[in-house]
């Protein structure tokens, strides 16, 4: 199902020292889907400055700093200056530049700095580069509870696109977590930095954390690798995978709120079979969680393990990964997975070894028993 094709969801998840709670976007009984919105397409203005930095966002890097990434058409140092009072830049940090190509695409210059220690729940003013007309600022999360991170799968480029990016903006939201299809790009590279473009004014501000769906993936024959075929997602989003002792940018985990919460970010199209080096290291990642310190722990991925909907049945993406990953988190006694791909909003609940679905959305199969692969 295109994205065009889709209402796409927001869930805002606040969560309190003791409680999990969960507003969304629910459709109603009786709900009609929404014509498609138009494609959006952002340029550069022409006359900017080769030097300005664009397509600016944040991620966490470690316990106390955050990645700073953009793209200029001209080289200029790797460099960020930042400090808590706007125009009294105190502090810098120099990270690495970086370019790729692709078929007959060339990118812009890449930036990846990480800046800090940083305090939590503090603003901080930055610039990118050396170009100091531009001022960014960005919020750190908080080191306690509560915490509201946006949740929202499958952003691509409509006009819906907008209206969730609008959403997110009004929700004073802490942190942003995709669980993959970021720019529907889909091989024509150029709408990799029109999405940077259009989410930056978000994305520069707070922290936004992503893994891969299946529009991010751009194989290219006899070159079916994870390097190749996620080239331009791994060149423009890098997430703190060494952190959290991971080998690839596909999956990796954090911490945010002091450690009070644990986000495991799952790669759907990469290897994740018993024996594949993703399961051992999620194995390793569960093991090391201390739940007396860690209240809550979340896993994302792209393709959900549970779905009525029509679209995006039997794929190996869902049933092969919830075969060989399932017990695991469920014994890890992981508190939610949240999932995209499939354009619709639903949500299971789970009661000992049953998986029972909760959903309203007219587009559903309707399945006679529980949806579980515990049952016995």
């Amino acid at each position: 199902m295109a994205v065009q094709d889709s209402l796409l969801l927001v869930l805002i998840v606040l969560i309190f020292a003791g409680e999990l709670f969960v507003s969304s976007t629910c459709l109603p009984l009786g709900y009609t889907r929404p014509p498609p919105r138009e494609t959006l397409s952002v340029e550069r203005p022409a006359n900017e400055d080769a030097t300005a930095p664009e397509q600016v966002h944040i991620s966490v890097a470690g316990e106390n700093n955050m990645r700073i990434s953009w793209i200029t058409p001209s080289s200029v140092p790797a460099r960020v200056y930042y400090g808590i009072s706007s125009g009294v830049y105190d502090s810098s940090a120099t990270g690495n530049r970086s370019s790729y190509s692709f078929l007959l695409y060339k990118s812009g210059q890449i930036y990846d700095v990480v800046i800090g220690p940083l305090q939590p729940n503090t603003t901080y003013y930055y610039t990118c580069g050396s170009n100091s007309s531009t001022e960014f600022t960005l919020k750190t999360p908080p080191a306690q509870f509560p915490l509201k991170f946006a949740i929202s799968g499958d952003l691509g480029q409509t006009g819906w696109t907008q209206t969730t990016i609008q959403h997110v903006g009004e929700s004073n939201y802490d942190m942003l977590l995709l669980p993959g299809d970021l720019s529907y790009a889909d091989y024509w590279q150029p709408r990799w930095d029109s999405f940077g473009r259009l989410v930056s004014p978000l994305a520069s501000q707070r922290p936004w954390m992503v893994t891969a769906g299946n529009h991010d993936v751009e194989s290219i024959p006899l070159m079916n690798h994870d390097s190749s075929s996620f080239k331009a997602y791994n060149a423009r989003w890098r997430m703190p995978f060494e952190q959290s002792g991971s080998t690839s940018n596909l999956y990796y985990s954090f911490n945010v709120a002091g450690g009070g919460v644990h986000v495991i970010m799952l790669g759907s199209y990469t290897d994740f079979d018993q024996k594949s080096e993703q399961y051992s290291w999620l194995q390793g990642d569960l093991e090391a969680i201390d739940r007396t310190k860690t209240q809550w722990v979340f896993v994302l991925l792209h393709a959900p393990w549970y779905n009525t909907n029509f679209a995006h049945q039997g794929e190996s993406q869902s049933v092969d990964m919830k075969a060989a990953m399932e017990e695991l988190l469920y014994n890890s006694q992981v508190d939610a997975i949240f999932a995209g791909h499939v354009h619709a909003y639903e949500r299971f609940v789970s009661t000992i070894y049953y998986v029972y679905y909760n959903i309203n959305d007219p587009l559903r199969t309707s399945p006679t028993k529980p949806l579980s692969s515990f049952l016995n």
